[in-house]
């Protein structure tokens, strides 16, 4: 049976801060079993240069002797920035690829003699997507069968594509675009025949330690002398998971996949008002309204998928329709969802309240 392991964790010092404390109890499902083994392996990035990219890029050379790891991404300042970070001479396996999903012919030469590539390009941000909606659907949903495309035509093993909980019932446009683009995704295993290219999907909510992360902003305005925390809505719950357990999720879910899944884990969710509230302790909360295409909970496992969904110990498996998956997950131990089940923030069966994660943060780091 999948089992994830729970890792010993080096003590933190008095002085860490609480986003770090989350952090690394967040990381005690680390999401590591089965590991991915990409020594002398070609690995692509498509946006590359953002906070999973670099994570992921860090991850891998920590692990791996990868036989060429290739960031591709359209931001040339992003790319320098990044092979600073990761210098030629010490890295000789990187490559930094110019290119933008929207170009097929670019995509398919940069594919070339590749194995797996991780898909994380895409416009995110909902406000942005909602006023300039054909830039959105030409990166997330064009984009996406150009990844398809290229990846069937050079013969690339496997690919995993990032989703996000807004591509379940979506409510707005990037959700609806998401949702299209796990579609294509998973219905390219019907083009690519029994021993050619495996496409699969990972999907998870709010990222701590990302660009935009709730945590480190809250911490500015206080820092600033803030009076109140702004709160869109009192009820809002979201989902957590970190970085590191989306790198590791995305790894393990590559050697997991057979194609068509939609991989979600099991992390957990709280409040936004609880989160704050032990952020800053007796700093009150102003709402502020949600914004336009906001959800107050996120889902991730909505009841009418939940059907055609598996439980394992750290994560839930939606099947496609297609293929002999059900009986693979089987095999591991994966367990039928009861009638009615839908995996949300607000009945997360691993919700936390603000004394259950002051207890976890104490028994993790007393």
């Amino acid at each position: 049976m999948l089992q994830a392991r729970l890792p010993l964790h080096a003590p933190l010092p008095a002085s860490a801060s609480f986003e770090d404390r989350f952090i690394a109890l967040l990381n005690r499902r680390d999401f590591l079993e089965p590991w991915m083994d990409l020594n002398d392996k070609t690995v692509m990035v498509t946006g590359g240069t953002g906070s999973f990219g670099k994570h992921f890029v860090k991850s891998v050379i920590e692990h791996f002797k990868p036989r060429r790891l290739i960031i591709f991404s359209r931001d040339e300042l992003k790319q320098f920035e990044m092979a600073q970070m990761f210098p030629p001479e010490k890295y000789p396996f990187m490559r930094y690829f110019i290119g933008d999903v929207r170009n097929r012919d670019r995509l398919e030469l940069a594919m070339r003699d590749v194995d797996y590539v991780i898909h994380a390009a895409a416009l995110k941000q909902v406000p942005i997507a909602e006023y300039n909606p054909l830039e959105c659907i030409h990166t997330n949903v064009l984009g996406a069968e150009n990844i398809v495309y290229a990846a069937l035509r050079r013969d690339v093993k496997k690919v995993i594509a990032l989703s996000t909980d807004k591509a379940a019932n979506p409510i707005n446009l990037y959700g609806a675009s998401k949702l299209a683009s796990d579609k294509i995704f998973i219905a390219a295993n019907n083009l690519s025949g029994r021993d050619g290219t495996q496409f699969s999907v990972v999907r998870y909510g709010n990222v701590i330690g990302s660009r935009g992360s709730v945590i480190p902003f809250f911490q500015k305005l206080i820092a600033e002398g803030a009076s109140e925390l702004p709160i869109t809505d009192p009820r809002m719950t979201r989902f957590w998971i970190t970085l590191t357990q989306g790198v590791n999720l995305v790894l393990s879910s590559l050697a997991l996949m057979r194609g068509g899944e939609v991989f979600v884990p099991k992390i957990p969710s709280m409040k936004m008002t609880e989160l704050a509230s032990l952020i800053a302790p007796g700093v009150p909360h102003k709402p502020i309204g949600i914004r336009p295409g906001e959800k107050l909970h996120e889902i991730m496992v909505p009841e009418d998928d939940a059907r055609q969904t598996l439980e394992l110990e750290d994560r839930y498996v939606i099947l496609p329709s297609f293929g002999n998956a059900r009986e693979f997950y089987e095999s591991l131990g994966g367990r039928t969802l009861p009638d009615g089940f839908a995996y949300s923030s607000d009945k997360n069966p691993e919700a936390m309240d603000a004394r259950a994660l002051q207890q976890k943060l104490a028994e993790c780091f007393a």
